[in-house]
């Protein structure tokens, strides 16, 4: 995903649904010294833990800032927005896809990544085995995205041009029981539903999950196929913005409310 973005330094860059950083760390590494990157996430455990990393005190260049990826809290202007694994848990990927491009400076550049199509990804059992012990808000249509097409026709429906989609097969190792559930349980999605769980529950949920994961067994291990997509697209560089909505970003993070770039594409 990164080397589909091609970050250079001085770029200012937006990485929504941030999580701890994988993505946010190096991009901020890529664009540095002058560049910057504001990493977004709905969860303030993660905008906090990312906060907390060392690295992001050593890098001074990556700013967080707590808000859904459907409703980006700054009118800030950006040469990059990524979104890695972020667009599927959203409620209405489309709005979020808009929320990319309206951030996006005329002709910059965006690379999301989903999860690809459901029977080509071998956690995708964990959804239905957790939703069978806690109600919850884990949303069915993770791999909605991941269908053929599906992913450029949401980019394309937000105003992107020149998408580019690619698909990856990628096998996931784990080298143990415990590496395998910790990546499935305590992370992603199901965390919050997961945290509802009693010690009853959570041992039945690991079995079966395991036991769902018993064709990919390698050794002590496991070798969980994967697919995801991942696609580059960028803002009509004609794009024409109203300059009063362009801020310093010296200022933005004090913003709690935003007005939409008022915008139109010169034919």
């Amino acid at each position: 995903m990164l080397e589909r973005a091609d970050l250079a330094p001085g770029e200012d860059v937006i990485d929504v649904a941030c999580g701890t950083g994988l993505v946010t760390l190096p991009a901020a590494e890529a664009v540095a010294p002058t560049g910057r990157v504001l990493a977004t996430d709905l969860s303030p455990k993660m905008i906090g833990d990312l906060r907390s990393n060392p690295a992001v005190s050593r890098l001074a260049t990556v700013e967080q800032l707590c808000c859904d990826a459907e409703d980006l809290q700054t009118d800030r202007v950006f040469d990059v927005a990524l979104c890695s694994l972020g667009l599927m848990y959203v409620a209405d990927p489309q709005r979020a896809a808009r929320e990319l491009h309206r951030v996006l400076k005329p002709g910059g550049r965006t690379v999301v990544s989903v999860w690809g199509q459901r029977r080509n990804c071998g956690w995708a059992d964990l959804f239905p085995i957790v939703g069978a012990r806690v109600a919850s808000d884990v949303c069915p249509m993770f791999f909605a995205l991941g269908a053929p097409g599906a992913l450029t026709a949401t980019l394309r429906q937000a105003g992107f041009v020149d998408i580019e989609e690619t698909r990856l097969t990628v096998d996931l190792l784990y080298p143990t029981d415990e590496a395998a559930l910790g990546a499935a349980f305590m992370g992603g999605p199901v965390a919050l539903a997961y945290s509802r769980f009693d010690d009853t529950a959570r041992r039945s949920a690991h079995a079966e999950y395991l036991d769902s994961l018993a064709d990919f067994a390698d050794g002590e291990g496991y070798r969980v196929p994967g697919e995801f997509v991942i696609a580059s697209a960028r803002r009509n560089p004609a794009t024409v913005l109203n300059p009063a909505t362009v801020l310093d970003p010296a200022t933005d993070l004090d913003h709690n409310q935003h007005n939409t770039n008022q915008e139109r594409d010169i034919p």
